[in-house]
């Protein structure tokens, strides 16, 4: 058995071996949530699955902020989720448990948990790092993880203005720790999200205002993975499966389970400009592997 690294220090998992030995592309998600892996699902799915690669996910919240709309969850798991006390107590542990049986499926080896405080949405991502999160457990433990891990790339959420704060300072931290490492250690940084159309076609994000390293590329990129990839008998299936699959094990997010089969059928990667030169072919390579071949 692989055992899970709990580096939070409240309970350690035990996992199985991957089926074959990495011989792809390692990745490290940094995520806010436990159900922010959604955004890479297929991806995610084509690098383990498909490449011979892995993909490990660190979690910086609790996931304690997502009982609102529980209300289906209650007679599943047995508990009044949609109160506020009830949820503290049981909705981190239940959250835990989601995420990793949404990891079986696209293919999750190791996880993280930091688990700070998962105070609701706002978007002052500035607020939660100096007032909500201890800053320098979150850093300390991602230098951590890329250092022992290897990685090749890091997947972030885009950390546009509108977005949750969680998700904006889970990518700065992510920056941050990847900046700290020496040059020639670093793993290629990519900044994540779903898409309608490729390329996106009202994409206007440049960088988060005070937050230098957020600044994508303008000179490459964006590359992209359509959900809507056919594959199977008679091209019958597509990997939007894969990420309904993953979603539905999110049962206390209710709202999670709207987004399946949504227009947003496009997974789409920017390149940080922070990448050292050369990354962009790296990235291309990636890509080309990732989109099925008439030979897959």
């Amino acid at each position: 058995m692989r055992f899970i690294r709990l580096l939070a220090l409240t309970i350690l998992l035990s996992w199985p071996v991957l089926a074959h030995a990495q011989n792809g592309p390692s990745v490290l998600i940094v995520t806010a949530h436990p159900d922010d892996d959604a955004s890479f699902a297929a991806t995610t799915y084509r690098i383990t699955h498909d490449l011979g690669g892995t993909a490990d996910l660190a979690l910086i919240t609790d996931g304690a902020g997502g009982y609102r709309f529980s209300t289906l969850a209650e007679d599943i798991y047995g508990l009044e989720l949609t109160d506020q006390k009830v949820a503290e107590k049981h909705i981190p542990a239940i959250r835990k448990k989601e995420l990793m049986a949404g990891g079986a499926i696209i293919g999750l080896r190791d996880y993280i948990f930091i688990d700070q405080p998962d105070t609701g949405k706002t978007f002052d991502a500035d607020a939660v790092m100096e007032n909500e999160w201890d800053v320098e457990l979150v850093a300390r433990v991602l230098d951590r993880v890329l250092a022992e891990g290897d990685y090749d790339f890091v997947f972030t959420m885009v950390p546009v203005p509108s977005t949750h704060a969680h998700h904006k300072a889970a990518s700065i931290f992510a920056l941050e720790a990847v900046s700290r490492m020496a040059p020639e250690d670093r793993p290629i940084v990519l900044a994540g999200g779903s898409q309608s159309t490729f390329p996106p076609a009202s994409f206007v994000f440049r960088m988060l205002d005070g937050h230098e390293l957020t600044t994508l590329s303008m000179d490459y990129g964006p590359w992209g993975f359509n959900r809507n990839t056919k594959l199977g008998l008679d091209d019958r299936l597509n990997y939007n499966i894969i990420r309904n699959w993953l979603i539905a094990e999110h049962k206390s997010q209710g709202t999670m389970q709207t987004y399946m089969s949504l227009g947003d059928s496009w997974e789409t990667f920017w390149l940080y400009e922070m990448n050292p030169e050369g990354s962009a072919e790296k990235v291309q390579a990636l890509f080309d592997a990732v989109i099925p071949s008439d030979d897959d």
